[in-house]
């Protein structure tokens, strides 16, 4: 395995675009301390999984070489807007969805002007400093269709193609944690996790990956996607397992709150 370092980050605006609120500045600089770790394990490709890049037909990777706009997000849209300048590795792309093909995964590159790349990636993108000639990305979109297992196995043909290749690999998996949001508008100084159960439910989950206790890990997985409705499923989670062939020793959580109601933490992988 040539995986170097592996992160769960959250893929909310917010932090990014209203950093005067001292909670959400606090995600802002987690994200900014893994983006130095990340650098510093020297990864030659970073594979990234956002759950916002929704994907129906097909399993959908980004092979235009560098994508570059101004995105508003469609939630977020009156606290302003994100700029973007992304290069993606075409070649490592192409050879990710020849893999998806060779295992009977119907899978596309997207390549065109303007293309609409989805918040958390290019939330990742820029809090990370990744997505650069030095260091580009390879992305992949979220399949609505596919399940934590298919959502592994995708992760895992993806490294396995890639370390054929002989390429030091960084994978970050894009997503929040419990999912209920505030339906009403509230002041940021007052942010909290809507329900306390959830909270809850988060630091139990986070416990047991900082512990490295897959075992009980995975028996709650979906237990707690289910009752702290989790973001997805907490595909970007398994994403992490399918890369890592489910072996970590553990992780150092750099922050953990609430965004808008929402749990989220910034967590790095010990490999």
């Amino acid at each position: 395995m040539t995986i170097v370092s592996a992160f769960l980050v959250p893929g909310s605006p917010l932090p990014h675009l209203r950093s005067d609120v001292p909670s959400w500045n606090k995600f802002k600089l987690a994200m900014e301390n893994v983006g130095q770790a990340l650098r510093a394990s020297k990864p030659d490709v970073v594979l990234i999984y956002s759950t916002q890049w929704f994907a129906v037909l097909d399993e959908i990777w980004l092979t235009r070489q560098r994508s570059t706009d101004v995105h508003v997000d469609e939630n977020w849209h009156e606290f302003g807007e994100l700029p973007y300048d992304i290069y993606s590795d075409v070649e490592l792309a192409n050879a990710c969805i020849d893999a998806c093909r060779s295992a009977g995964v119907n899978a596309r590159g997207a390549d065109y002007e303007s293309f609409p790349i989805d918040t958390g990636t290019i939330v990742t993108c820029n809090a990370l400093k990744i997505g650069t000639p030095d260091l580009p990305v390879v992305v992949a979109s979220n399949n609505l269709y596919d399940d934590p297992t298919a959502t592994r196995k995708l992760a895992g043909l993806a490294v396995s193609r890639l370390s054929e290749k002989g390429k030091r690999i960084a994978v970050v998996g894009v997503g929040g944690l419990s999912g209920s949001v505030f339906t009403t508008t509230i002041e940021p100084s007052d942010d909290h996790i809507v329900k306390e159960t959830e909270d809850e439910w988060n630091r139990k989950i986070l416990d047991l990956i900082q512990e490295g206790s897959k075992g009980e890990l995975l028996e709650v997985l979906k237990t707690y996607a289910k009752e702290a409705r989790v973001e997805m499923g907490f595909k970007h989670f398994h994403w992490l397992l399918g890369a890592l062939g489910e072996r970590f020793k553990g992780a150092n959580v750099h922050h953990y709150g609430a965004i808008y109601g929402s749990g989220a933490a910034v967590v790095e992988l010990l490999i």
